[in-house]
């Protein structure tokens, strides 16, 4: 069977996990396009391998103000390619609501989507349980299981909820950071 055409989604630093895999995939025969989300102009990444790897009608830019492409999330042009049935299957990795509303959008197509997630890690054993999802209600391990699963099949509010729990002590770390005068800062 010949290879198919991929979409592959990349949002924020989830760029930096999508760009080697539309490499890649293009590297063993696959047509690719690629949807780049970022909020601003300012934080999209490697646009010049992409542009490199890829023709330019197979590049989709979104950010969510409009400095840059199309303003907007990447379900826009991922909903246009699917209409048009110019993919066979999407991958997506980013933040959690790109990922599920990217997964809402496939399935409503009936076009499988791989999910790559990145919870919290720790040992990267499975052993300390951080990076625990819920897939087919079944529990996982993205550090062993994946991280790469049926998007389709992933619990994404309980994903959502999970990556929320150290928000607190998220923000409290950044705070000491941008206050801290030490030469380690500096």
């Amino acid at each position: 069977m010949a290879p198919g055409t991929t979409c592959v989604i990349g949002g924020g630093i989830g760029l930096a996990i999508a760009y080697p895999v539309a490499r890649t995939l293009v590297k063993t025969g696959h047509e690719v396009h690629a949807i780049m989300g970022a909020r601003t102009k300012d934080l999209l990444i490697l646009e010049d391998q992409f542009r490199e790897l890829l023709p330019e009608d197979h590049i989709h830019i979104t950010t969510d103000d409009g400095s840059y492409g199309e303003k907007g999330v990447v379900t826009a042009p991922l909903e246009r390619l699917l209409q048009a049935k110019a993919v066979d299957e999407v991958f997506c990795v980013g933040p959690v609501p790109m990922m599920k509303f990217s997964t809402l959008t496939a399935e409503k197509y009936g076009t499988p989507i791989t999910a790559s997630l990145n919870p919290i890690m720790v040992d990267g054993t499975g052993m300390c349980g951080c990076c625990r999802v819920e897939i087919d209600g079944k529990t996982k391990f993205a550090c062993v299981d994946g991280p790469d699963f049926d998007a389709t099949k992933v619990d994404w509010n309980d994903l959502r909820a999970r990556q929320a729990a150290y928000r607190t002590e998220e923000g409290q770390s950044l705070k000491a950071y941008e206050e801290a005068n030490c030469a380690c800062h500096r």
